[in-house]
């Protein structure tokens, strides 16, 4: 599952440099996670290190919308990571 960043960003600028895949950016108004780059950090850290900086709780959610198992993770951290 990816995760999703909600209206209660208040753009600290944590999570930016945090992400591992280069999946998080600033979008119109605040920064948005793109699910295609998104593997929950699974393939680097034990937990998402987004929600970990984040200073809001509840901010970055698992996004409904796009649900994928850890395996789909694993593998989008391998093509991401290991050109495969």
């Amino acid at each position: 599952m990816a995760l999703l960043i909600t209206h209660k960003c208040i753009n600290c600028d944590m999570c930016e440099p945090e992400c591992p895949n280069q999946a998080i950016s600033m979008g119109n108004e605040i920064y948005e996670i793109d699910s295609d780059r998104c593997t929950e950090c699974i393939g680097h850290y034990d937990k998402p290190t987004c929600q970990s900086v984040c200073p809001i709780d509840n901010t970055i959610i698992i996004n409904p919308a796009h649900k994928e198992t850890n395996e789909e993770l694993w593998d989008k951290f391998v093509v991401l990571h290991h050109n495969v």
